[in-house]
């Protein structure tokens, strides 16, 4: 099989958020890491290689930074790595993402095309599906278990209240969920065989397309930190009169009665 993996660099979940004098997110000295979601999408993938056979393909969109994120995907075990990064790229929303990743995926063979069901920074949950509908693919979200078995794939499907068993014919597009599978940690050997891995870069003129004609839909002016949590309160007094105040509190300052 020739899977397709999309990855995103994002920064690390555990890292304390700082936002700039312009409203946005402050990224110096945080750790940026593969897309936490991604990382499921890739041992899916793997998992699938070594079932079937094949070659894994993973793509991402970003800058030079966005480097180290394709050598952690290789040193899992990908195969190969596609990098689109080109300078005349300014903002990038999720239209823009989704048009740039279906020409890359165009210009090469798959089966099928997995990635996370979201990205942990912005959580829109769109490039994926609106990827598959610019390539004219059928696609499944929320995947938490995957079977292939020849050019059909079965999926359950995380819905409100419960699962969903949906079938569908390949090539198709596939975002999955935490539990789908064990995340592998990259070994001391596949760390040293995935810098000897292919890695192409490519520019956007090189899958036939041009900054200028790629507009924003939706751009984000600023951001807005929650308002840090505050510490508990206690409550002196017997139980009785504890639970008396407690509901004036909860009524009068907390305004939640």
């Amino acid at each position: 099989m020739n899977i397709v993996v999309c990855v995103k660099q994002t920064i690390d979940t555990e890292a304390k958020i700082v936002l700039n004098s312009e409203g946005k997110i402050d990224a110096n000295g945080v750790t940026l890491v593969i897309n936490p979601l991604d990382e499921y999408a890739i041992e899916e993938a793997l998992r699938m290689k070594e079932k079937f056979g094949g070659e894994v393909t993973v793509i991402t969109l970003g800058g030079d930074q966005a480097t180290a994120t394709i050598r952690s995907a290789l040193a899992m075990g990908a195969d190969k790595a596609i990098h689109i990064n080109d300078p005349a790229l300014g903002e990038v929303d999720e239209g823009i993402a989704a048009a740039i990743l279906a020409k890359t995926i165009e210009t090469i063979p798959y089966d099928i095309i997995l990635a996370g069901v979201m990205d942990t920074d912005n959580g829109s949950a769109q490039v994926a599906v609106r990827m598959a509908e610019k390539l004219g693919l059928p696609s499944i979200s929320s995947v938490t278990k995957l079977d292939i078995d020849g050019t059909q794939a079965t999926a359950l499907r995380v819905i409100d209240g419960g699962l969903a068993t949906l079938e569908v014919a390949l090539p198709a597009v596939i975002t999955v969920v935490q539990g789908i599978n064990e995340v592998r940690y990259p070994s001391v050997a596949g760390i040293m065989k995935a810098k000897k891995k292919p890695l192409t870069p490519l520019k956007l003129s090189d899958i036939g397309l041009d900054a200028s004609g790629l507009a924003l839909q939706a751009k984000v002016t600023q951001y807005t930190l929650p308002t840090p949590r505050q510490g508990g309160r206690i409550l002196p007094g017997e139980a009785a009169e504890a639970t008396h105040e407690l509901a004036r509190i909860l009524r009068e300052e907390a305004k939640v009665l």
